[in-house]
């Protein structure tokens, strides 16, 4: 009978806490958790569900990244001032916003958020308010009051575009950490759009106008232009990432959305699906760390399950289970 030494060429190795920095195919038996695991690269990005919100909510908002990530604000029967810290692992509950709303935007980090525009029915809102890691306060307002806008950039650099006010709006406004200033217009007014990137390398895709949306556009700082177009039309997906490497999922493309997409500056890519179809969700992180909270499925308004995303191409650890 072979030995897996006479297989593979060598024997696994038993350690008390995983390695710090596994090789593609290294495989080892962790004796305190007692599991065989192994590093691999993902060939297709995929979802993994992570802990979930102490509050569910859908139209909320959120900054940071896969391990230090906020969310904030949201509806399920009325508009919340609820703030949520994740750690990687779960989330715990940070300073109410000022302004319980919902349908507004976010961007920033988990320690300098920014929170801005919204709905409080039947008003639109202009209230920008920023996080410090504990606390909310209130910054400028926006020159346009609106709902469901796009929006990147951080606390000092932030960007807000389109939305919804009568109509789907193309306006862009910048903030410097004090003010709103006016951008450059979309080339295309539309609402329920995420963004992605910076102040000066920005990026918007989806939306609505008078139909879901598949335009892409990319900001420089002073002006809009059409980037590669989506591969499903929708509205209300979550999204992270940078202007060359974006990433898109969930959404309404008539109906509630499993659907992840790559972006890598010219051309959208189809990857791993969502676990729970949903639109009207939360997403902060990168292309290969992402992660999406909230939402409504079809048939649920306001959930509260959290899933983490790896890229095409990161090395993650997997888990052997015996069946």
């Amino acid at each position: 009978m072979s030995t897996y030494s006479q297989i593979f060429g060598g024997k696994v190795n038993v350690l008390t806490s995983d390695p710090s920095n596994p090789i593609n195919g290294q495989v080892w038996y962790n004796s305190t958790s007692k599991v065989v695991k192994f590093r691999e690269v993902l060939q297709t990005g995929a979802w993994a569900t992570g802990g979930n919100m102490a509050t569910a909510r859908t139209q909320l908002q959120g900054s940071g990244i896969q391990t230090a990530g906020l969310a904030f604000g949201g509806v399920v029967t009325v508009a919340l001032a609820a703030t949520e810290e994740y750690n990687g692992t779960s989330w715990t509950a940070g300073g109410n916003l000022g302004t319980a709303r919902y349908q507004l935007q976010g961007a920033g980090t988990q320690t300098a958020g920014l929170a801005f525009a919204g709905l409080i029915p039947p008003n639109v809102q202009s209230a920008t308010e920023e996080y410090d890691g504990t606390s909310w306060t209130a910054g400028g307002s926006l020159a346009t009051a609106r709902r469901v806008p796009g929006g990147c950039g951080t606390q000092t650099a932030g960007l807000c575009f389109g939305g919804l006010t009568g109509s789907p709006l193309a306006n862009t406004e910048e903030y410097d950490g004090t003010s709103w200033t006016a951008g450059g217009n979309l080339g295309t007014a539309r609402h329920s759009l995420p963004g992605a990137g910076t102040q000066t390398a920005g990026l918007g895709f989806g939306g609505y106008t008078t139909a879901n949306s598949n335009a892409t556009e990319e900001y420089n700082g002073t002006s809009w232009t059409a980037g590669g177009n989506l591969g499903t039309a929708r509205y209300g997906p979550g999204g992270a990432g940078t202007q060359t490497a974006g990433l898109a999922f969930g959404g309404n493309s008539g109906v509630r959305s499993a659907l992840t997409e790559e972006y890598d500056g010219s051309n959208w890519t189809a990857s791993g699906n969502l676990n729970t179809a949903r639109s009207s969700l939360g997403g902060v992180g990168t292309q290969t760390a992402g992660l999406a909270f909230g939402g409504t499925t079809a048939v649920v308004v306001g959930v509260a399950n959290t899933e983490e995303y790896s890229g095409a191409g990161t090395q993650t650890t997997k888990t052997v289970t015996a069946t």
